[in-house]
């Protein structure tokens, strides 16, 4: 009879290992779906721009709408799966998901646009934090998670740095709103899988939701982002359009911090900020996002309007920066285990600097090995950094605060992602316009070099209304002035990165965690031993060696790790 259970337990085990993985291709195609969608209009934008005429700050919202209401959400939707259920969440944000994108492909204006981006922006706030909150309740052991983290950001990589490509394919066969079309037969495909497979879960929720709590963290990232876009788009800080929602968003931010502390049950557990190694990595991810995005976007600027290159050829340019991040990340976790978090971190802000210092060398022309080694550099050094950032801040969080954990790291991801395009580009702007100064005394008439100087897509249409010498001379004073511009800009973004490297001092420096056992050790761990009291066995942590998430062949509800109920 022994031997029959034994047995039993052992075939449990395995297929507990199994399910564990195909989880995970669950939630890296769910990642995949949103990281893509962040990037892939990027390439589109001179499509768009040309058919429904936005103007300059609509456009701006054409881009930011995503980032901007994603980021704005993360935390309400990722403590509302603590409470409701992160699998419920998660489908929920699927079906929304692939309605936005059909209305976003069919918009015959910039206002039904920027209404379906912040459609998918709400749809990407449920979806991003129920990924890595599950993967942190489906992976307790820390060496099994580091190699999922790896894959996870990896994935990451790969959907931001192929949206350009894909984009630009569909832009150039097909039309702009192509673009959102492919989310359609994703969403076809991932929807049923998740429904099946991935299993429940909750964390604790003893205790009400705070609802008011999460509006005013949701008001308050909503207005400090829209301010910072707003100064990103060239509004002066003292502009009552920037100055009021950041203000406010920082008011309410503070609020909402300080009514987290005095509750009992609070949404975010604040005292998590208490721990250096949190706090860091949090901070870490916001750098690592910053360059990444900024630097991406003038790169397709670069791309496109100064080497004159297809927006499919600039999505293909983009390719070595994705390839180099697949292998830190299929890496990661090995290179973890043997440098430690801070070494990780920090080597890969120091190599991506090295990167950006590398790429000023860009001027007018093409230059092939100098742009592929820079973004094989650039690729490899923020992947490593944000594989040590998250799996850090996954480690240092409580398993039943998984959500809340999730929800601050996106968050960061996100404003990350909106301060790189808000701050890079207004470092963009104020040295680009300068350029342009000296076309008034080459008899180029004001109204021309103004325009013009907002950026170097509307100098490229103001030279080809003037036409002749006078536009040949804006067209090529621009050019100049933009590359004048990007070398500013990678200095400053060199500076912050080497920040970053400094910051990362304060991450552990050694992997922490417990010895892996044999796997006839881990077997034996599936089966309760008769010697130990019954009320130890079910107060025994989550996260020890031999716990594993139950996972049956087909879904079914999943003891929330550390909070000893199972979720209904």
């Amino acid at each position: 009879m022994t031997g029959t259970s034994t047995a039993v337990s052992r075939l449990r085990a395995a297929a507990d290992d199994a399910n564990r993985w195909v989880v995970l291709v669950v939630l890296c195609l769910s990642l995949l779906l949103v990281a893509l969608d962040a990037t892939v209009l990027h390439v589109a934008v001179p499509a768009v721009t040309e058919d429904l005429r936005p103007s300059a700050v609509g456009l701006l919202w054409i881009v930011d709408a995503y980032p901007l209401v994603c980021a704005s959400l993360l935390i309400l939707f990722g403590t509302l799966g603590d409470r409701i259920g992160r699998r419920r969440v998660l489908l929920f944000g699927y079906a929304l998901f692939g309605v936005a994108s059909a209305i976003a492909a069919t918009a015959d204006s910039p206002g039904v646009l920027i209404a379906a981006r912040a459609m998918l922006g709400v749809g990407g706030a449920m979806i991003m934090p129920a990924t890595l909150s599950i993967l942190r309740q489906v992976f307790p052991d820390r060496r099994e998670r580091a190699m999922a983290v790896g894959i996870w950001t990896a994935v990451a990589a790969v959907g931001a740095a192929t949206g350009p490509v894909i984009g630009g394919f569909l832009v150039e066969h097909y039309w702009w709103g192509s673009v959102f079309l492919i989310n359609i037969p994703l969403m076809a495909l991932i929807l049923p899988l998740a429904r099946w497979l991935l299993p429940e879960s909750r964390g604790e929720n003893d205790g009400p939701w705070d609802v008011l709590g999460a509006l005013m963290a949701a008001a308050g990232v909503l207005g400090v982002v829209l301010g910072i876009k707003r100064i990103g788009g060239g509004e002066g800080l003292l502009n009552p359009a920037t100055l009021v929602p950041l203000l406010a968003g920082a008011a309410l931010v503070t609020l909402f911090v300080r009514r987290q502390r005095r509750r009992t049950h609070p949404l975010i557990d604040i005292a998590m900020f208490s721990r250096p190694a949190f706090t860091t990595a949090v901070g870490c991810i916001v750098l690592a996002m910053l360059a990444l995005v900024g630097l991406e976007l003038i790169a397709v600027q670069y791309l496109q309007l100064v080497l004159d290159l297809s927006p499919l050829e600039t999505g293909l340019r983009l390719l070595p920066l994705t390839f180099a991040a697949m292998a830190a990340g299929a890496t990661g976790s090995h290179t973890l285990s043997r440098v430690g978090p801070r070494r990780m971190v920090a080597w890969g802000f120091v190599l991506t600097a090295a990167s950006v210092l590398l790429l000023t060398l860009m001027g007018q022309h093409d230059r092939p090995v100098l742009l592929t080694s820079g973004f094989v550099l650039l690729g490899f050094g923020l992947q490593s950094t944000l594989f040590g950032a998250y799996e850090s801040m996954l480690s240092e969080a409580p398993a039943e605060r998984a959500g809340g954990a999730a929800a601050i790291g996106e968050t960061s991801y996100q404003l990350g992602a909106g301060l790189g395009i808000a701050l890079l580009g207004s470092v963009m702007n104020a040295a680009y316009a300068p350029g342009l100064s000296r076309l008034r005394e080459e008899g180029v008439p004001a109204s021309a070099g103004s325009a013009a100087s907002h950026s170097l897509g509307e100098a490229y249409q103001v030279a080809g209304r003037l036409g002749g010498p006078m536009g040949d001379l804006l067209r090529n004073t621009a050019r100049h002035a933009f590359v004048d511009g990007l070398h500013v800009t990678l200095m400053v973004s060199a500076a912050l990165l080497l920040l970053g490297a400094l910051a990362a001092l304060r991450l552990p420096r050694v992997m922490d965690c417990p010895p892996l056992k044999g796997v006839r050790g881990e077997q034996e761990a599936a089966v309760p031993d008769p010697a130990v009291p019954a009320s130890r066995r079910r107060s025994g942590s989550s996260d020890a060696p031999g716990h594993r998430v139950p996972l049956p062949a087909r879904r079914a509800p999943a003891e929330a790790a550390g909070s000893g109920r199972a979720a209904r």
